[in-house]
């Protein structure tokens, strides 16, 4: 699917994610650009713990800890989606980046009409330790995902909330 702009100008122009710091941009009200100790500022979640596996070879990577961090539809709210066109909410995507440049995504509907929505969060702690940059943060991790890695995002740097066109 192609990606359009719906003839509305851009959204206002944030600075690109020094690293520890990550960007919410896109079809939004208000960018958003966050450090991690300014997510600690914000209400928290808990994930729970998890085995992160390769998802192609299902092969055993690491044990991950407790993460403590901020629900990602928490941040989307207050950024404000712009809904410019009648249902534009429901063709709209959430391209999450890190600064290596992996890439995933959501939809709306994933986020905000289903269990995905209430675990996916952007972490800042692991088991009661903060998370530095070293350790990959901040880090976006989808807890309700079958596989967790992914949706195991470190180092995230941008998410770009985009309008799919219609077909």
């Amino acid at each position: 699917m192609e990606l359009m702009n719906l003839g509305v100008g851009p959204a206002p122009l944030v600075p690109e994610a020094a690293a520890g710091d990550f960007v919410l941009t896109g079809h939004v009200l208000r960018p958003l650009s966050l450090s991690v100790e300014q997510l600690r500022g914000y209400s928290s979640m808990l994930a729970a713990p998890f085995d992160l596996r390769c998802f192609t070879t299902n092969r055993y990577i690491r044990r991950v800890g407790r993460y403590r961090g901020v629900g990602l539809t928490d941040l989307i709210s207050e950024a404000g989606l712009r809904n410019d066109a009648p249902g534009d909410f429901k063709r709209m995507v959430f391209v999450a980046a890190a600064h290596d440049g992996y890439a995933v995504t959501f939809s709306w509907h994933e986020l905000f009409n289903t269990p995905v929505g209430a675990s996916a969060l952007i972490a800042y702690e692991c088991d009661g330790e903060p998370l530095s940059v070293e350790d990959g943060a901040p880090v976006l991790f989808s807890g309700a995902d079958i596989m967790a890695a992914p949706r195991h995002v470190k180092r995230l740097r941008r998410i770009d909330v985009q309008v799919l066109r219609p077909l």
